[in-house]
């Protein structure tokens, strides 16, 4: 399947999710792996918030994130999440909705030490989500962490990735008078093969 512009040739969505996003790093300004990732709380209250993808696996799109956040835990409780990618800059956006497990293994120690030191220390010493009394209380808490694990601490219990399956993947690129191209790959679970679509403007 193809539209007018041949970007959707082949069945692999993540593919041309890999290839998009490597077209954004040379077009986007700032940040073309940031996400919005949506999540909902135990009353079904939604939430929204920016984060960056780190990596498209082969069937997969994984982020890393404190695990007693807001999100951790909502994410936690459902088992699911969803996200947009948007590029203003090539007129596209990518949106996925699936199932959610952890990343807690190698590859999150090897995220983790791959950040700067400030960015390692700042990740013990934030409560994230929780209430902060005041800057000065927070950058005390990062020299007290500083001083407690030196240049090299390891990555925190409760910091780790999260690696979204996804159930839905809807690709949309921009077209003339709103006649957008949109696609959308679904199936049931990782078992079965994908159902793809083509979707109205």
């Amino acid at each position: 399947m193809s539209d007018r512009t041949g970007i959707f040739a082949g069945d692999d969505p993540f593919e041309i999710a890999r290839r998009w996003l490597s077209e954004a790093e040379v077009a986007e300004i700032n940040d073309p792996n940031a996400i919005a990732l949506s999540t909902v709380d135990a009353g079904g209250m939604p939430n929204v918030r920016m984060v960056l993808l780190k990596e498209i696996e082969a069937d997969a799109f994984v982020f890393y994130t404190n695990y007693d956040s807001r999100k951790g835990q909502e994410i936690e409780a459902a088992g699911k999440a969803a996200f947009v990618l948007h590029w203003k800059s090539l007129h596209r956006q990518i949106r996925v909705r699936g199932l959610v497990s952890r990343e807690d293994g190698e590859k999150a120690d090897a995220y983790y030490a791959s950040r700067s030191l400030k960015s390692r220390l700042g990740a013990w010493a934030s409560q994230q989500s929780q209430p902060l009394g005041s800057r000065t209380e927070l950058m005390a808490e990062v020299a007290k962490t500083t001083a407690k694990l030196g240049p090299n601490p390891p990555r925190p219990p409760f910091w780790g990735g999260f690696r979204i399956r996804p159930t839905e993947i809807e690709f949309w690129a921009d077209g003339a008078f709103r006649l957008h191209d949109r696609f959308r790959w679904e199936r049931a679970d990782e078992k079965v093969s994908w159902k793809i679509s083509r979707l109205n403007p």
